[in-house]
């Protein structure tokens, strides 16, 4: 008899297990100096107080109404369709350098944000003169909001983040299919380890310097 409820228990823990079934969260953490594509004048510079002691900037002085010129851009392969959100690791001195733009394809229009001036890529870091985290947002004129981005399929994505205001700097991405969280640490945000900056850069260069457009391909399927 024991024996026979013993056998029911296991077979009805399977039937949930099988019905409930698990959906681990998508993490993808990205150096911002090892993108895809760096376009004038953003650069890389460096800075011991973050991940891999580098990051990327339009250098020079905050000033008022930015250079809207040069970008990053990211390759990512999205394991599976879904929601995601993504943060970065910045840096603003004031409220001259506290933005950028940011486009992510194809859920985003192939649309460039530097010429249209569209709120709706707006993404504002806030003016908190430390490295922190932040989500991007919408920076519109009727307040800020978290921006979330719907992929119909897994697949090849192009994120590109592009200079709206000089000095504004950024030091790395974490892309997360938890767009629900409300804060970096309930979104497991974290830095790049150096297995993420394997995965990033296997088999591809690296101009050091960051001085001129880099195109290095797509990213393998690592993820």
């Amino acid at each position: 008899m024991k024996n026979r409820v013993f056998l029911l228990m296991i077979i009805f823990s399977v039937i949930i297990i099988s019905n409930v079934g698990f959906s681990a969260e998508v993490e993808i953490a990205l150096e911002a100096e090892l993108a895809n594509v760096i376009e004038e004048p953003m650069v890389i510079a460096e800075d011991k107080l973050v991940s891999d002691g580098k990051y990327v900037w339009m250098e020079g002085e905050p000033l008022a109404g930015g250079g809207d010129q040069g970008w990053v851009e990211f390759i990512i392969n999205i394991p599976e369709s879904g929601k995601y959100a993504v943060w970065g690791h910045t840096f603003a001195w004031d409220g001259n350098s506290d933005s950028f733009w940011v486009t992510w394809q194809p859920a985003d229009p192939d649309e460039n944000a530097q010429q249209t001036k569209n709120t709706q890529y707006r993404w504002s870091i806030g003016t908190k003169n430390v490295w922190h985290w932040d989500r991007i947002n919408h920076w519109l004129n009727a307040g800020t909001f978290d921006r979330e981005w719907k992929f119909d399929q897994a697949g090849e994505t192009v994120l590109r983040i592009a200079v709206r205001e000089d000095a504004t700097k950024l030091d790395a991405i974490f892309v997360t299919s938890d767009e629900k969280a409300v804060d970096a640490g309930a979104a497991n945000v974290r830095l790049p380890t150096d297995e993420d900056r394997k995965r990033q850069v296997s088999g591809l260069a690296v101009d050091a310097k960051g001085k001129v457009t880099t195109t290095w391909g797509s990213l393998k399927k690592a993820y």
